[in-house]
């Protein structure tokens, strides 16, 4: 294990310094110009999520990358997240990230928020109407089955509090990997 890594407790390793792909302009060309460059000066770690508009420029950075013998699939750690808006199946969110992304694989699945949105909210900012009640029990058991099917290789949470994390492990048979969370 390098130094600028940490291994997670389910078994891989996370570069401890990561790109995100955010773009409020959402200019597809830019990232993968940008993830290009960063992989170029080092990066392994690039994160998005569906909300981001982003998985598809990533995934097109990572596989030209790859094309032009720059860097190996296993040497790059991609994080992307479950939209709020996709609690209802999980899995079927992640199989259309990994469409989006043309991979077979994610090495980090996180659930972006720890609340729902109905199935057709897809704006980052949404209206009170918008949500539903969460059952993170079920979101839970459909981020493990992401996992035991192969399509991520650790699953985590994304701006939980300390409290609903503490509510996750109580029935979690998988526990998370990571609470990424912005400051």
């Amino acid at each position: 294990m390098r130094s600028d890594e940490e291994r997670l407790n389910c078994g891989i390793t996370i570069p401890l310094i990561g790109m995100g792909t955010y773009s409020f302009q959402n200019h597809n060309e830019t990232t993968e110009q940008a993830i290009h460059m960063a992989l170029q000066m080092g990066y392994r770690h690039f994160d998005t999520a569906k909300i981001y508009g982003s998985e598809p420029a990533v995934g097109n950075a990572l596989r030209q990358a790859i094309e032009e013998g720059i860097v190996e699939r296993e040497d790059v750690f991609v994080t992307s997240k479950l939209w709020s808006s996709d609690h209802h199946d999980p899995v079927s969110a992640l199989k259309h990230t990994l469409k989006n992304m043309g991979m077979e694989y994610l090495d980090m699945y996180l659930v972006h928020w720890p609340l729902k949105l109905k199935p057709w909210v897809c704006y980052p900012v949404p209206n009170e109407e918008d949500f539903e009640l969460l059952d993170l029990e079920a979101t839970w058991a459909g981020m493990e089955k992401c996992l035991d099917m192969g399509l991520c290789r650790c699953i985590g949470l994304s701006n939980f509090s300390s409290k609903k994390t503490e509510d996750l492990l109580n029935f979690a048979s998988s526990p998370p990997a990571v609470n990424q969370v912005l400051s």
